[in-house]
This record gives C-alpha cells, structure tokens and sequence, in this order.
C-alpha cells in the first residue's frame, strides 16, 4: 500500500509555509537544503523514499526527494540539482528565506520488508540522494538486517554526493561501501567503470538479498539485469523513479507509466512490475 501522506496536513494541494535554515554545496550543480516548517515544531514526519513537492514562490513547483534521516523530522533535508527554472530559483535561496512545501508523497523503500535479509543499495548520480534514508534507518537498525553494501557512481569524483559521509560509512566494519566513477580525475585511486561492474566485488548472498536501485533509468536497467544474472529475483529489486509530477495524488496524470502513477503508486515500485514499461520508448 502507498505511504499515505501526513494526515496533519490540511490538505494536500495547499503548500504549507517553509523556510530556509541552512544550503551546502555538494557539487558545482548540486546543493542540499535544510529546510524548516514554522508550523510543525517537531518536524514532519516521513518514510524513507518519500518527496516532498517544494515551492519557489513567482516561480513554480517541483517533486524533490527527501535526503535526510527519518529518526530526525526536525531536519528536513533536500538534495537538488539545477537544471531548470524551478531549481534554480530554489538554488538561489540562502538561510531564512522562505519557500512553499507539500508532503510528504509516495511509496517508500521497504526497508521493514528487508528485515534479516542481505541488502544491496546501488545509486547512481543524484541517485545517492534518495537511498540515504534508507541507509541511515538500515544502520541506526543494523542488527535487523544481514549484510549491507551501498554501491555508488557517479560521473567524476567530483561529481560524487556527500563526501565526509561516504568516507564515515567506508570505515565501518558492518557495511561495505564500493564507489566508482564513469572517468577519473588526478589522485582517483578508486574503482571506474559503471555500478553494475560493483557487483562482482559486493558480499551478498542472492537467495537472501534484496536491492534498492535508484539512478538514470539506463542504469537502473542495466543494473536489474546484473542483479538478475547473479540470482536476484526481480520481485526482490525496487526501483525509484523520476518522472515530471505536478499534482503529487495521482490526479493530473503526467507522471503516468503505464497503469500506474509515479506519484501516488511509486515513486519506489518493484522491479518485476516497472521493468517491461522502462524497456518501452517514450513511457
């Protein structure tokens, strides 16, 4: 069933007042916002995989994940990149300016449903940005799952999401952190070539594993593929998509694939139900 969205939220169509705490640059493209609700003094509360659809006032309104730690609703995080008016505008927002906010959406990871099982987390890009959660709720619960690896690319190492962290999880002893870039820059002394290739390096067990992708919808494709090759089931593969999103409920249809709404249905859905429509030009 999809994550219903906060029931404190008087509806879901009017964009709650924010405003700006704080903007770290991650990469030349790409910042993250810490973002508070005036309204709300314990945070909003939200599921790992969920997006919030945020507001750039005079300008317009667009579907942003949420990057934070689910145990922490006071710190709302969003990770964007700017590539068109909207996240533009919103990357132009500096600390106690005020912005416009719906959420949060969506199905979200299953992360109770991977309780004792290996967990394979493979991102690609700005992908990294809506796995995060997922990983910060996998490790404050270590205990209740098998293996875990994170297995991340990007273009170049620096383009490569939340440096001191990446670095924080590679000297943990209870989870395996792989990184590779598509070219690699002077002083590169890590792994190059695509996410999939990780796989031959990941410890996981197939007949228990379960994989969270997230990425272009190339990768994700060619990484279903691996996954499958090396014995993991489709049904044990979810995927989280992008598509453009204007109402967020299911209503407007623009997000539609297939029989389903990326909005309301996804935006994580499994493998074996979204693979066929992902290999189908123009869906």
């Amino acid at each position: 069933m999809p994550f219903a969205p906060d029931a404190a939220m008087p509806s879901p169509w009017a964009p709650e007042p924010a405003r700006v705490r704080r903007v770290h640059r991650e990469t030349a493209a790409t910042f993250t916002a810490t973002i508070d609700l005036p309204g709300r003094p314990g945070g909003l509360a939200f599921a790992p995989g969920q997006f919030n659809m945020l507001y750039a006032f005079g300008v317009g309104e667009v579907a942003i994940s949420i990057s934070g730690d689910p145990a922490r609703p006071d710190r709302l995080l969003h990770t964007i990149r700017e590539v068109g008016p909207v996240t533009r505008a919103l990357g132009r927002l500096r600390s106690g300016m005020a912005l416009g906010l719906r959420g949060p959406f969506g199905n979200p990871w299953p992360v109770d449903e991977a309780r004792g099982a290996d967990v394979l987390l493979l991102a690609g890009g700005l992908g990294m940005a809506p796995l995060r959660p997922a990983l910060c709720h996998i490790l404050r619960h270590r205990a209740a799952y098998g293996r875990v690896a994170l297995l991340y690319g990007a273009r170049g190492p620096e383009d490569l999401l939340y440096r001191r962290e990446l670095d924080r999880w590679s000297r943990r002893a209870d989870l395996q952190v792989l990184v590779t870039v598509d070219r690699a820059g002077p002083g590169w002394r890590g792994h190059v070539g695509v996410v999939p290739a990780l796989l031959r390096l990941a410890d996981f067990e197939p007949g228990r594993a379960i994989a969270f992708v997230c990425g272009p919808e190339v990768m994700m494709r060619f990484t279903a593929r691996e996954l499958e090759r090396r014995g993991v089931p489709r049904e044990r593969v979810h995927a989280s998509l992008e598509r453009n999103m204007k109402c967020a409920v299911g209503i407007c249809g623009r997000c539609q694939l297939g029989p389903s709404f990326v909005c309301k249905d996804g935006p994580v859905l499994r493998y074996d139900r979204v693979g066929p429509l992902l290999a189908v030009r123009d869906l």
